[in-house]
């Protein structure tokens, strides 16, 4: 640890240390560093929980990240406000970026406590703006971009009877934020915690290191077990989300000592940063370099899950690998790798360029 002492070594895997023996009860709290305090809630998808983090603040809580807006969230909630968190006031509200398992609940909870909501900029402003699109009627352009994807008929209906579930997620947020940027200084509890920002995930990811013991709040930016989404939606057909992921990857790698505690959003506190991020480099370059080989014939987005994605896909993850493929895509085009043409259909044909094979 940052501080000298050596960490409590419980078990290691795959070069990654986890000194916690077990894991939060619901409605429960472990304290993993000194006055950090490790809370996890459930969720509906095949990512089944998020890690929500308790800092002590003099006679209160600095709450890091709140779950979706959903009864059993709230219920969770109000479980862990009366126990593990003593009923002691909540001075803040922190979200690391805008998707709804982080920032559903944020809205709800500053209302019933009145703390204040501090955001990065971009991350609140897409959050407001994501939430409007979300409950809005699909786009003409969406659909466009879509079917250029791969997309069939049926799989465009069924997008559109779902839409509103990143809405129907999200309490509505305060019309007021206190922003936080890249080297901003929270002081909680008498003690300094430093913002770090990163990209590629989300627009801007906030991160909090405290220094003075080595505890690293990692939200989505680094996770032990699965690599983060990295996707291009229809919002902005020609994103480079891989390139600004894999810039903030080795921008912390570069930044960060070895001996920090990770606090994840999913999965369980860690010791092992920096195997972790070359770890996450090397597969998406193993990927790209899947990815290029896949392509020496002409293939639309949906063609090329099977060179990125250890599992199959279904319709409930169609959307999330179809954007996974266009930020790798998307990334080889910009480096002259690979070239697309959109057939008469709308349908976007991808292949490699002759010198790159």
């Amino acid at each position: 640890m940052a501080d000298g002492t050596s960490p409590d070594l419980t078990r290691v895997e795959r070069g990654l240390t986890y000194p916690q023996p077990a894991l939060p009860e619901a409605g429960q709290a472990i304290e993993v560093a000194d006055g950090v305090l490790w809370l996890r809630f459930a969720l509906p998808m095949a990512l089944d929980h998020i890690n929500v983090f308790a800092i002590a603040d003099g006679q209160g809580w600095v709450i890091v990240d709140t779950g979706l807006f959903t009864d059993p969230s709230r219920e969770a909630w109000e479980t862990a406000l009366a126990g593990a968190l003593k009923n002691l006031p909540i001075s803040r509200v922190v979200v690391t970026h805008m998707h709804p398992d982080h920032m559903g609940g944020a809205g709800w909870l500053c209302a019933r406590s009145g703390a204040p909501l501090l955001m990065s900029r971009l991350e609140y402003l897409s959050a407001q703006f994501y939430i409007t699109e979300d409950a809005a009627p699909a786009s003409a352009e969406a659909e466009v971009f879509y079917r250029a994807a791969g997309w069939s008929e049926d799989e465009i209906t069924r997008w559109k009877t779902r839409r509103g579930r990143f809405s129907k997620t999200v309490s509505a947020l305060p019309a007021q934020f206190i922003r936080l940027k890249d080297g901003d200084e929270l002081t909680i509890g008498g003690r300094v915690w430093s913002v770090v920002t990163g990209e590629g995930h989300s627009p801007e990811h906030v991160c909090l290191w405290r220094k003075d013991d080595g505890v690293f709040i990692a939200g989505d930016q680094i996770l032990p077990k699965i690599s983060s989404n990295i996707g291009v939606w229809d919002t902005e057909p020609e994103a480079n989300p891989l390139d600004e992921w894999l810039r903030s990857l080795e921008d912390l790698k570069a930044m960060l000592p070895d001996d920090l505690l990770i606090l994840p959003s999913h999965g369980e506190p860690f010791y092992g940063v920096t195997s972790r991020l070359e770890a996450l480099l090397r597969g998406h370059e193993v990927g790209l370099k899947r990815l290029e080989r896949s392509l020496k014939q002409p293939c639309r987005a949906v063609d090329v899950f099977g060179a990125l994605f250890a599992r199959s896909i279904g319709p409930e993850v169609l959307g999330m690998a179809t954007a996974e493929s266009l930020a790798h895509l998307n990334y080889l085009e910009a480096r002259g790798r690979v070239v697309r043409e959109r057939d008469s259909d709308g349908v976007d044909w991808w292949k490699i360029v002759e010198e790159a094979q």
